[in-house]
């Protein structure tokens, strides 16, 4: 489930122009990187009572049905 999640997330990033790969032990963590910045944050799915949230630096957090939104965040954080 996490795997897809990132998956899913890696999507949405690189359509706004960011790197990404997968990282960390099992490839659960989602690496992102901004090309023309240079910045770079690591992106976690975990569950969550009852659902599933990204989580990434600078108390970064929402739901994964969010996805959109995160993309654009992340963009906004690192493009």
């Amino acid at each position: 489930m996490r795997r897809r999640h990132l998956a899913a997330l890696a999507y949405e990033v690189e359509s706004r122009g960011l790197v990404w790969k997968f990282a960390g032990p099992d490839e659960s963590l989602l690496a992102v990187h901004g090309p023309r910045t240079g910045r770079q944050a690591m992106v976690v799915a975990t569950p969550s009572g009852d659902g599933w949230y990204y989580l990434w630096p600078g108390g970064g957090m929402a739901e994964v049905a969010r996805l959109a939104e995160v993309a654009d965040r992340l963009h906004a954080l690192l493009g």
